[in-house]
C-alpha cells in the first residue's frame, strides 16, 4: 500500500470519531441532561431535531455547488482542510460551553455537523487521485474500515473515561464527557495532516471566473448534471437503487437505539452495542474491499442487502438483550460493505474530471436518503401499534433498492 492511499484513508480514521463519540455517543444525552437540563425532555428533543434538520438540509442543498467549485478552482484539499478545521474548533468549543447554555451548544453542534459532512464531499472526490480505477473498491473499503477502527478506538477510550473518570484524573462524569469532546477535536485535526501532506490535488484546469460568475455557471452545470444522470440509464438506475437501499440502511442505524430502549437496555448496554458495530465493521469493510475484485462490487452489495433483509425480519422478533447484540453484529458486518462499495461503484460510473461535482450530488443524495424510511416506520407504527413490527416496513426499501441495482450495467473494472 502506497503512502498516498494510506494518507487518504486516514481521513476516515480522523473524522469518524466525530460521528461515534459526539453524534452517536455523548452529545444527544449531554445536550438533554446538561445543556437543556432545566427544560422538559420533549423540548430538548424538539431542539435537537431542528438542529439536525437544518444542518442536513443546508448541506443537501449546497453539496453539489461545493463540489463544482472544488473542481473548477482546484481547491478540494483547501476546502477539506477548511471545513475540517471549523468542525474541529466547534467540537473543541463544547468543552467551554457552561451548563444550561443549550443555544450555544446547538449552534456549535449544527455547524460541526455541517462541516464534518461537507468535508466528506471533498474527501470522497479525492479518492480518484490516489488510485486507478481497478483499486476503487479496495481503497474505498480501506477508508471505511479505518473509519470504523479509529472511531471505535477513541470511543472505547472515551467510554472508559466516562465510566472511570478517576483513572484519568477527572473530577466526575461531566468532566469526562467534556474532555471526550476535546479529544475528538485534537484527533480529527492531527490525523487530517497526512492527507494534506501526501495526497495530490487532482490536475484540472483552473477557472479564472469570479466567484459570482462561477456560482452562476455552477447552477447551469448542475442542471446539465441532472440531465446527464437522467440520460445515463446505468447511472440513473444506480442512483435510484442507492436512494432506496441506503435509506433503509440508515433507518436501521437510526432506529437501533429506539429498539434497544424498547427492550429495556441501559445506556451502558447501548454503548457496548455501538462498540460491537464499530469493531466488527472494521474487518468486514476491509474484507468486502478485497473480495470485490473477485465477486464484483454490485454482487457484494446485493449480498449485504440480502443479509439486511433477513436481519430486519429477525429484528421484528427481538425479545431480549442478546437479540439486540446480534443485530449490532449484523449491522457491523454489512454496513461498512454497503457504504464502501456504493462509493466505489459510483466512482466507476462517473467521469473522473468531474468527481467533485458528482460526489457533491452523491452526498446530497445520502442526506436526502433519510426521509422515506422514517415515514414508512411512522405509518406502520400507526397501523400495527407495535414498535418492533414497524421495522418490517424497511423491507420495501431494501427490495426496491436491490431491484434497481440489478438493472445497473457494471463496467469491467467494477
Amino acid at each position: 500500500m502506497n503512502k498516498k492511499i494510506f494518507s487518504w484513508a486516514l481521513y476516515d480514521w480522523a473524522n469518524s470519531v466525530f460521528y461515534t463519540t459526539v453524534m452517536a455517543g455523548f452529545f444527544p444525552v449531554f445536550f438533554k441532561q446538561y445543556w437543556s437540563g432545566e427544560s422538559e425532555a420533549i423540548l430538548s428533543t424538539e431542539r435537537l431535531g431542528w438542529i439536525l434538520g437544518a444542518s442536513g438540509f443546508l448541506l443537501a442543498v449546497l453539496s453539489p455547488t461545493m463540489g463544482v467549485l472544488a473542481d473548477k478552482k482546484r481547491m478540494k484539499k483547501k476546502l477539506l482542510f477548511s471545513t475540517m478545521l471549523v468542525g474541529a474548533l466547534c467540537t473543541l468549543g463544547f468543552y467551554f460551553v457552561p451548563q444550561g447554555s443549550w443555544g450555544t451548544a446547538a449552534l456549535l453542534y449544527g455547524t460541526a455537523m455541517f462541516m464534518a459532512s461537507a468535508s466528506a464531499v471533498f474527501y470522497d472526490s479525492l479518492m480518484m487521485s490516489v488510485c486507478n480505477e481497478e483499486q476503487y473498491d479496495f481503497v474505498s473499503s480501506l477508508g471505511y474500515s479505518m473509519g470504523y477502527l479509529g472511531g471505535g478506538v477513541l470511543f472505547a477510550v472515551n467510554v472508559v473515561m466516562v465510566l472511570k473518570p478517576e483513572l484519568f484524573g477527572l473530577a466526575d462524569k461531566t468532566a469526562a464527557v467534556q474532555t471526550s469532546f476535546l479529544t475528538v477535536a485534537i484527533w480529527w485535526f492531527l490525523f487530517t495532516l497526512p492527507l494534506m501532506k501526501n495526497v495530490p490535488e487532482p490536475e484540472t484546469e483552473v477557472s479564472k471566473e469570479s466567484l459570482g460568475s462561477l456560482t452562476a455557471t455552477t447552477i447551469k452545470e448542475l442542471k446539465l448534471l441532472f440531465k446527464d444522470i437522467f440520460n445515463n440509464k446505468t447511472l440513473f438506475y444506480f442512483i435510484l437503487g442507492y436512494w432506496f437501499y441506503i435509506d433503509g440502511v440508515y433507518t436501521v442505524m437510526s432506529m437501533a437505539v429506539d429498539f434497544g430502549l424498547s427492550l429495556g437496555l441501559e445506556s451502558a448496554d447501548l454503548m457496548k452495542a455501538l462498540l460491537i458495530t464499530q469493531f466488527i465493521g472494521f474487518p468486514s469493510a476491509y474484507f468486502f474491499g478485497v473480495m470485490a475484485k473477485r465477486a464484483g462490487s454490485r454482487n457484494l452489495i446485493l449480498l449485504c442487502l440480502a443479509i439486511y433483509f433477513c436481519a430486519i425480519i429477525g429484528a421484528s422478533r427481538m425479545s431480549e438483550a442478546a437479540h439486540f447484540y446480534a443485530l449490532a453484529c449484523v449491522i457491523g458486518l454489512c454496513q461498512g460493505g454497503v457504504q464502501a462499495l456504493s462509493r466505489s461503484l459510483f466512482a466507476h460510473l462517473i467521469p473522473k474530471e468531474k468527481s467533485g461535482e458528482y460526489f457533491g450530488f452523491f452526498n446530497m443524495l445520502g442526506k436526502f436518503a433519510s426521509v422515506l424510511g422514517p415515514v414508512l416506520v411512522a405509518l406502520f407504527a400507526r397501523y400495527t401499534q407495535d414498535s418492533r413490527q414497524t421495522i418490517l416496513s424497511l423491507l420495501i426499501l431494501i427490495t426496491a433498492g436491490a431491484f434497481f441495482l440489478l438493472k445497473v450495467k457494471i463496467p469491467k473494472a467494477a
